[in-house]
This record gives C-alpha cells, structure tokens and sequence, in this order.
C-alpha cells in the first residue's frame, strides 16, 4: 500500500492543476446539485419491529384519511388571575380563537375546549388541539403564522396564551460557537506549522470536503428522506477528520523536507508513509459510522452512512488534494523546525538542541510506566461513575428552555391536568379475530383502568367497520419518567391475557411508548453493535501493526475513554454540574441513542489517534530501535502533531455546543469531552505505559497468523527500495502519466 500511495501522492503533486481541476469540478456539481434540489420535506421516523410502530402502521390502515402522523398544537389558556375560562369574556375570547385556527387550509380539526371538556378542575386553564394533515416539518408557513396569530389575539384579550405540540417545531440553530472552533482550529494549525500557508492548507481542504458532502446530502436529501440532523452530524465528524487528516499529510511532507528530499519526493513519501494511517484510520471511522445499521433505526442507519461518506470524502481529499496543494505552494511551506518570516522565521532558536516535550514526556512514561498507568485508569474510572446513573430517554417539549412557548404549554397542561397529560399513551385493539370486538374493547378499558398510575381512561373511539378502536390512558406520572414506563409495560402483559381470551390484540403507542421501544431498541443493540465494530477494527487493527496486544490494548484504552466520557454527559446533561456554563437549561434524561452513537464515533476517531502515534512506534521499531527508545521516538516525531489534532477535534465539536438543538448540544459536548480523555490520558499516557511494560511482546504476532496475514506496509519499509529520495536521487521514472 505505501508504494501505491507513494505514487499516487507523486502524481497528485506533478499533476495538481488535473487534481485541483477534479475536485473543484465536484465541488460545483454538488453545490449545483443543493442550490436545485427540492425543498426536503419531513424526515419520518420509524422503529422497525417494535410494538409502537405496529400499531401506528395499523392505524393508518384502519383509520384511513385520519393523519396518524400529521402535525399537533395544543394551545393553552390560562386565566388572569382570580377568574375563570368559563367567565363570559374569557369564554368568547377562547371561542373566536377556536374558530380562528380552524380557518387553515392544513387544518384538519380543532377541539373546543367547553365542548371536549378540557378544562381543568379549578377552572383556570383549557386547552384546544389542533390537528394538521401534513407534518411539522411539511407545514407551511401561513399555517404556522396563522397559528401564532390566534394565539397573539387571545393573548390581546388578556389571556395567557401558550402553544406545544410539533407544529411550530423551531429550525435548530448552531450559533456563533461553530466559528469559534474553527477559529482555534486555525490558532493551534498557525502555532504547530509556524506558517500561515501550511496551516492553511489543512482548513482549506477540510472545507472542500465537508462542502461536497454536505452539498450531496442537501441534494438527497428529498430523495432519501434525510433530516437536518444528518447534515449537521456530518459536518461536525467530517470538519473534524478532514482537518487532522490534512494535518497528518503536511506534518510529514515537512518532516521529509527537513531530511533534504525534494519537493515531490516528499510529497510522495508523506502520503506513502502518513497516508496510509490515514487510510486505515479513516476506515475505522467508515465501519464504526456505517455499522449503525445493525441498530435498524432507518434514522441512525442515515446519519451513519452519510457521516461515513463525508469521511470517505475527506481521506480521499488528504491524499490527493493536499499533495496538489503543496505543488502550488512550493518553497512557502517550510520543512519541519522553520518558521515563516512573519511568525519569526530566520531568528535562532532557544533551545535548539533539547528534546521536544514529546520526547521528554514519552522518556518519564518509560520510566515510570506502572504509576502512569494507575494513576490514569483511576482518573478515567472516577470521571465514570455517574454512568451509573445514567437514565435514558428521548426530548419532548418538557426539555424544552423554559423561555419557549413549548415548554410554558407544557407546564401549564401539567399544573392543569396533572404531569402525564403531556404524554397520553395511545391503545389500540385490534379486534378484527374477535368474536365480539366491542365486547373486548370494553374489557380492555375496564382492565386498564384498574391499573396502577392510570389517571382517566377515554372511551373508546371505533373506525367505520367496528373491529379497531383507539383508546386514550393518562398515566399519573411524567412521560419520562420510571413509573409511565412501567405502567406501559403492565398494559401490554395485561394485554396477553385479554388476547388469550378474547382474541384482540391490545398495543400500546403514542410519542411515550415509541420512546420507550426506541429506548429498548438502542439498549438490546449495544452489546451486538459493540461486538461488531470492534470486532472488525480489531481485525483491522491486527493487519495495520501485526501484533495481537497493540489493538487488544487499543480497544480496551476506547472502552475506558468512553465510560468516562458517558460519565461527564449523565454529569453535565442529568445532574447538572456546569450545565449553565454550556447552556443547558433544562436537565433530564440523556438521549437514548447516546450511548451507541458515541461507541461508534468516538470508537472511530479513537482509532485515529491510536493508527497515527502508534505507526511511528512500530515504524522506529521495524526499523531497528529498542522497544523503549521506539515509544520515544514515536512521540518525538507524532505527539506534537497528535495534540494539535486532538485540540482541534475538541475545539471543532465545542463548537457545536452553542447549538439550539438539545441533541446536537449534547453531541458536541460528549464527543469533545471523549476526544480529550482518549487523547490526552488513554493515548498520550496509558498507551505508551502498557507498551513500555510489555516491550518485545506488544509487537508478538504468532508466526502462522504472520504468514496469513496480507502486507499492507503502514510503515513505508517497501519505500526504502525506492532509493533515498534525496537532491541527488532521480527516481522520476516511476510515475509516468
């Protein structure tokens, strides 16, 4: 492999205005592609086998024309203090509201509150529903106008006025902070290359590749259904990558130069040699994103395989792009130890001749590897321990910031009506099998109501043939919280019974049960989706560094980077510790994808780091050294380069914090935190101690597996044969186009 990228890395830097030409072509045609896609309508959601989804799907076959999945409002009023909704005033008020919102042509229905009874017990709030033929995301503006249009003139009448539901469901916005991270990315690119050119070329080909992939979403994204949330993911993982992989590329064309190759010599060796870390890097990257799948959550599998595409994009950009550049750049990016005029270039050096801090660090961790690797592994396990507590969950307006509308509606139904009015759960009987379907649709209500934490029970209401009846529970506790879940699970084991009996079957749904299956879903895939991305990274892994303990120890070093990542989220996101320092006003239970969206991503880019510094160590030590002197020598050459992309990474996804979206928040902020641990404690400190304990046998690989094994030569040895490669080397020859 390094020989091929060798020469493609040659022929990108000779050959750069066809390469540059090629990529700017995609660049437009993906851009083109956006600018004339249709408008991308609502991204549907759906669990594939779950009880939820089932009942959902038969209703939109039982009770056609309904719009199971059309948008909702509640809009809440609430009395000025001292009167009643029932006073005359206040009861005209909420009557020409109500006729007012049922002016739209979206609309599909509206309840009066008088007529429906939703008012509750002191008289001081009701409530209307607003139902919508399409959903939110496909409503059209007028309609949402003329929803907070009625709500205004209520409240112009002295009303308190508040609207929840998905029907004004807010565009998320990232905020100022996404610029902030590139702008350190760019500080911390200026301080490692002392060029502003060279620290350029990194944030110029990450933008290029997040720019066509990006493009190429928003013009799918009609086609395949894919939500904002896609984009967003990558364009947080693909920024990311694709600048530490340009990062890697020109690191080592400079270190090349700074050992007297020619130009196209060394851009050829930094992509032989650094690109294939890249390469394998980025495929950790790619299988643990596209091994969302096994979830099947078409939602997850999406963002998955459109992350792991922009990724594809941005490995592909380091070892073509970044060579074409530094032909173009030429004598203004300096080899390794020169600074640019402008940042002191051409001044003496202090300190010319001493070890750099990675030397200095990797020699204190040889010596003393055992107190290093204690000391680490308790840090990372105390920063777990509230994963303990973690509790799981999706948003609903109750996680809402308290300054939106959604979020005082939410309140308000729940001083009114009691806190699992937020989250009705939603029966269906199917009693098509049955011989007496009303028969049994009563038993089920009769049975339901004697449960445990169930407040009222709706009667029930039947399609046009009489065999399907919907059936409304409201549970005495938040939709998120233990006890609603047990509840929907007492339901369905009573449901059994009736079956067995009656012969109808009784199936829970609304937003409530669907989060708790999807909640179940995710759990009962973790362990599998574990097995399988590092299972096959491990397989990777063993190809890459022919060793058997290198990728056992980088697999359990992820582990540990990710309990104490999850740690600091259940922390900040639950508990609330610093929470207003990011933004968080609101704290609950952490999103149930979570926990198998970081073991993927954070397992992928883990991997980064673990393929760039370790690569140097075995390439040192294939080529002679001791294994002691080689973990030094690996951190002299990769660990100043691995912090400035690790604190890229990191600055990257904090940007992403500012957002308005609670998911993505809670993304940034949990994928930043998991880059610093694995960065910074599992492979800057416990990666070299393990290693320094082990020496000869970290790098054992049993000779029958040696011999079956393909040789994919991370370490360029095959480029030794290639000749020095230095001034007086001419090996032109072997690249001809």
């Amino acid at each position: 492999m390094a020989t091929f990228l060798y020469k493609l890395g040659r022929f990108a830097f000779r050959r750069r205005h066809f390469v540059a030409l090629i990529w700017v072509a995609l660049l437009t045609l993906a851009g083109v592609g956006a600018a004339n896609a249709p408008a991308a309508g609502a991204s549907s959601f759906s669990i594939p086998g779950t009880e939820a989804q089932k009942a959902f799907d038969l209703l939109e076959q039982r009770f056609p024309g309904m719009s199971a999945d059309g948008a909702t409002a509640r809009v809440v009023f609430k009395a000025p203090s001292g009167e009643k909704m029932a006073d005359k005033a206040n009861k005209a008020t909420v009557e020409k509201t109500v006729k007012a919102l049922g002016d739209g042509s979206e609309v599909t229905s509206v309840t009066d509150p008088f007529k429906a009874k939703a008012v509750s017990k002191n008289g001081s709030i009701a409530y209307s529903s607003v139902k919508y033929k399409v959903s939110g995301m496909e409503l059209k503006d007028s309609s949402k106008d003329a929803l907070e249009a009625a709500a205004q003139q209520a409240r112009d009448a002295g009303l308190t006025v508040e609207v929840g539901g998905d029907a004004l469901q807010a565009t998320p916005e990232t905020g100022s902070t996404e610029v902030i991270g590139i702008a350190i990315a760019a500080v911390v690119l200026v301080i490692t290359f002392g060029s502003l050119i060279a620290a350029g070329l990194p944030l110029l080909t990450a933008l290029i590749g997040v720019g066509i992939g990006v493009s190429t979403i928003t013009a799918l994204a009609n086609a395949l259904d894919l939500g904002t949330t896609t984009s967003t993911l990558a364009m947080m993982i693909g920024l990311a990558v694709g600048i530490d992989y340009a990062l890697f590329i020109v690191s080592r064309y400079r270190a090349e130069l700074a050992e007297g190759r020619e130009r196209e010599e060394a851009a050829g060796r930094a992509v032989g040699t650094a690109g294939s870390a890249v390469v394998f890097a980025g495929l950790t990257v790619v299988i643990a994103l596209v091994g969302l799948s096994v979830v099947n959550i078409p939602m997850l599998t999406k963002m998955g395989v459109a992350a792991a595409g922009t990724v594809a994009i941005a490995v592909l950009i380091a070892l073509t792009l970044i060579p074409a550049l530094l032909g173009y750049a030429g004598r203004k990016v300096q080899p390794a130890g020169q600074k640019s005029r402008l940042l002191g270039g051409g001044r003496a050096a202090k300190n010319a001749g001493r070890p750099n801090m990675g030397t200095r660090w990797a020699s204190f961790v040889v010596r003393r590897p055992l107190a290093v690797l204690l000391l680490g592994v308790v840090g990372l396990g105390a920063a777990a321990v509230p994963a303990a507590s973690l509790e799981l969950g999706l948003p609903d307006d109750g996680s809402q910031p308290t300054s939106t509308t959604q979020r005082r509606a939410y309140d308000l139904l729940s001083d009114g009506f009691g806190p699992g009015f937020n989250g009705p759960l939603m029966l269906v009987v199917d009693a098509k099998a049955s011989d007496d379907p009303k028969g049994a649709v009563t038993r089920v209500s009769d049975t339901v109501k004697d449960l445990k934490g169930v407040v009222s029970v709706t009667p029930a209401t039947y399609n046009k043939p009489g065999d399907t009846a919907m059936i409304t529970v409201i549970a005495d506790s938040n939709p998120s919280s233990v006890k609603t879940e047990n509840l929907v699970h007492a339901i369905r084991d009573a449901g059994g019974g009736i079956k067995a009996d009656t012969d109808a079957e009784v199936l829970v749904t609304g937003s409530t049960a669907m989060n708790i299956d999807f909640s179940q879903k995710l759990n009962d895939a973790l362990i599998p989706y574990l097995a399988l991305v590092v299972g096959l990274a491990f397989l990777l892994l063993i190809v890459v560094f022919r060793s058997i303990l290198v990728p056992l120890k980088a697999a359990l070093g992820f582990l540990l980077s990710v309990m104490a990542a999850l740690g600091a989220v259940v922390a900040v996101f639950q508990w609330g510790w610093l929470a207003n320092l990011i933004g968080v006003e609101q704290t609950g239970p952490i999103m149930s994808m979570m926990p198998i969206f970081m073991v993927g991503v954070v397992f992928g880019l883990a991997m980064d780091y673990e393929v760039f510094l370790v690569t140097r160590m075995r390439e040192a030590y294939v080529h002679g050294e001791k294994p002691g002197q080689a973990i030094v020598t690996g951190f002299k050459h990769g660990a100043r380069v691995v912090t400035a992309a690790a604190v890229i990474m990191i600055a990257v996804f904090s940007g992403f914090i500012g957002s308005s979206e609670s998911m993505i928040k809670m993304i940034g902020f949990g994928l930043a935190i998991a880059v610093f641990f694995d960065a910074f404690v599992v492979r800057m400190a416990l990666v070299p101690a393990v290693l320094a304990l082990l020496g000869k046998k970290a790098w054992w690989l049993p000779r029958w597996l040696d011999r079956a094994l393909p040789n994919v030569d991370v370490e360029g040895e095959g480029l030794r044969k290639l000749g020095d490669g230095r001034k007086n080397d001419d090996d032109r020859e072997l690249v001809r186009v």
